[in-house]
């Protein structure tokens, strides 16, 4: 059986890495915030000294104080300091002194998109006329270096941990219980959770140099960590960090309590715990996923209110698929231990089925989000990138219904739910685990 499952495992392997390979190298179309206009304009030549500089952005930014600064011909600050936010944040300004000077003058901004992203800029305007000298001033947001590539590991990283904490969770209660008792897959959690955990919270340490100075060296500024914290990134990877405090207890239930429960052949305290492991853990599961979808892409732009719920369901069938892929690639290659049994795989090519297919309608929906009109489709990198994940979505799908289909003929019952004498559909009527797998199935 477990060479009869290996080759549809491999095909979805494969179709995973490929889309992997898109994903990374996505960049959205109107994924951030970006500078609109200003008054001055660039480059404009104005006859008399203007009262304050105003940047204006395609959607509200966050700007602190010191993020926005004008520079006289000699490199001297000669703005008043402190940023003015209007139109709820999609305008920024700043008073200039009254004894402006002629000449150029720069303009140099660093601000945080509501999706987290930090953003950056500069030009130049005159009064009177141009000057023979001007500030040079790069423009790079804080994320272009290193920072901004230990950033984007951490966040692959917590997703990860995301998908390894959910994955062999939802595995044991819906698929094959008697996997919340093996070792490998308890090691599977144990690794989801601490990766998530030990992410999680240097995400919120590096995020200080990430949308400021650009230096890792500035990650333990605490002045700069009090400031994150008070913003929406910062909030959603604190409340992140006290879900998973939280997560623990169902965890520990689970390949605790539950897994004793279906060894030891009980059936109706398995039932009750997966009733209680279901209701409590997944709404703990959802809140995890909320604190990416809060505080994301998914919450800013056009039509957020739906935007926010359908990226926590894309989140919940990423990690049912994914996660739920590793659980049992993991118990197929154990050392020791019987494999999950037919009836098992059958499940989870269902749940499988069911995940991608919501991964495509729901991806689908926030791409088309961010792709904004039909003609970015091909006039983008992104529009065009789109359309290849439409055809490995579309890979996904069959490869999926192929699986299904192998799996279906895989030997044992052919039922979708054992019947207590029926051991979970390998034959083993008459071990504990197998009676305590049926009565949970059975009381689904």
């Amino acid at each position: 059986m477990i060479a009869a499952v290996s080759r549809p495992l491999g095909a979805f392997l494969l179709a995973v890495g490929t889309l992997a390979a898109l994903l990374l190298g996505a960049t959205p179309a109107a994924a951030h915030a970006t500078l609109t206009g200003s008054s001055p304009g660039d480059g404009e030549v104005v006859a008399s000294a203007p009262a304050e500089v105003v940047l204006t952005f395609s959607e509200p930014v966050s700007v602190a104080d010191d993020g926005l600064r004008v520079l006289d011909p000699d490199g001297e600050r000669v703005d008043a300091g402190e940023v003015a936010h209007r139109a709820g944040g999609a305008e920024q300004a700043v008073a200039l002194a009254s004894d402006l000077g002629e000449g150029t003058h720069t303009v140099a901004w660093q601000a945080v998109s509501n999706d987290g992203h930090p953003i950056a800029g500069a030009f130049t305007f005159s009064v009177g006329a141009p000057s023979e000298t001007s500030v040079a001033v790069s423009g790079e947001a804080p994320d272009e270096g290193a920072v901004g590539l230990v950033y984007d590991a951490l966040r692959y990283a917590a997703y990860v941990g995301f998908l390894l904490l959910v994955g062999p969770a939802v595995f044991a209660l819906l698929c094959w219980p008697a996997a919340a008792g093996r070792r490998a897959v308890q090691r599977v959690t144990v690794a989801g959770w601490l990766t998530l955990a030990v992410a999680t919270a240097a995400l919120l340490l590096v995020r200080v140099p990430y949308t400021t100075t650009g230096r890792l060296a500035d990650a333990f500024d605490l002045d700069g960590l009090g400031d994150v914290v008070d913003s929406r990134a910062g909030t959603a990877l604190l409340t992140r960090l006290v879900l998973l405090s939280a997560a623990a207890l169902p965890v520990a239930l689970l390949h605790g309590r539950y897994a004793r429960a279906v060894a030891g052949g009980d059936g109706t305290v398995a039932r009750d715990l997966r009733f209680g492991l279901g209701v409590g853990g997944g709404a703990l599961v959802v809140g995890l996923a909320a604190t990416w979808a809060m505080a994301e892409h998914a919450a800013t732009g056009r039509q957020s209110g739906v935007a926010v719920p359908v990226d926590i369901v894309h989140l919940l069938a990423m990690a049912c698929w994914l996660g739920g892929l590793t659980t049992l690639v993991v118990l197929l290659r154990a050392d020791g231990g019987r494999p999950p049994s037919a009836a098992a795989v059958r499940r989870f090519s269902a749940l499988a089925l069911t995940s991608v297919a919501t991964l495509a309608a729901t991806g689908l929906y926030q791409s088309w989000r961010q792709v904004g009109t039909f003609s970015a489709l091909t006039g983008t990198d992104y529009g065009r990138l789109l359309i290849a994940k439409v055809a490995v979505v579309a890979l996904l799908l069959s490869v999926a219904w192929a699986s299904r289909r192998r799996t279906n003929a895989l030997p044992g019952d052919a039922g979708a739910v054992p019947g207590p004498r029926e051991a979970d559909g390998d034959g083993e009527a008459e071990r504990p685990e197998a009676r305590a797998a049926a009565a949970v199935a059975e009381g689904a």
